[in-house]
């Protein structure tokens, strides 16, 4: 059997999804953001992304840590609020573990793994955050490790990647009843609960997108 690999044009096609994502679900993100932020989760995505969308051509042709890198970057630079740092870093070292790959080259699933969990633990530390405090690693952390175990325990790739979708949205749903230790959130006190969390939100969908386009 030969050895699962995503290659390039995987990356390429997840990022132009996002670039629509962040604006068919702007409204939305940012009626989540006005019940318990600042109102601007959704709009703060959609000019990031627009930027990414302007100079996607020219970005594509890098490898696949160029690429992200270059993705981070614009959002680092043009997204207000926290969602800017946290996205922005993510992407920024999403591509680090394959760093010495070429711009023709694919990865494999354990490196995607090891993608996720770098770019996961980017957000811990610059969010200075964990899960249970009513952010997108509330999200994230529940859907990385999924996906780690359930390869190892024998899952396909994409099987395995479900099952992240699944557990993400899960752990999206449980902030519902958390109340807030980060962010803005945090002084409405247990007046947030009952509210799903922006970020938590977002990054659920971003999950589903790298699921939908694995081959």
């Amino acid at each position: 059997m030969s050895e699962y690999v995503l290659d390039k044009q995987y990356f390429v096609d997840v990022v132009k999804d996002l670039i629509k994502l962040a604006e068919d679900r702007k409204d939305y993100f940012t009626e989540l953001d006005s019940a318990i932020g600042d109102g601007d989760h959704g709009m703060n995505l959609s000019i990031g992304f627009r930027e990414v969308d302007k100079n996607l051509d020219e970005w594509q042709k890098e490898s696949v840590n160029g690429f992200y890198k270059k993705v981070g970057t614009a959002l680092l630079d043009k997204v207000g609020g926290s969602s800017g740092p946290l996205y922005g870093s993510f992407f920024m070292k999403f591509g680090l573990p394959v760093k010495t790959k070429g711009p023709d080259d694919g990865v494999t699933f354990d490196e995607f793994i090891e993608m996720m969990e770098t770019g996961v633990n980017i957000i811990k530390k610059r969010g200075k955050s964990t899960t249970g405090e009513k952010t997108m690693l509330d999200t994230l952390v529940p859907a990385v490790e999924t996906l780690k175990s359930a390869y190892e325990g024998g899952a396909a790739p994409k099987e395995a990647m479900a099952k992240a979708v699944e557990a993400g949205k899960d752990g999206l749903e449980s902030t519902r009843n958390i109340v807030a230790t980060k962010g803005r959130a945090m002084r409405l006190g247990e007046r947030a609960i009952g509210h799903l969390d922006p970020g938590a939100a977002s990054s659920a969908e971003i999950l589903e997108v790298f699921y939908n386009h694995m081959p």
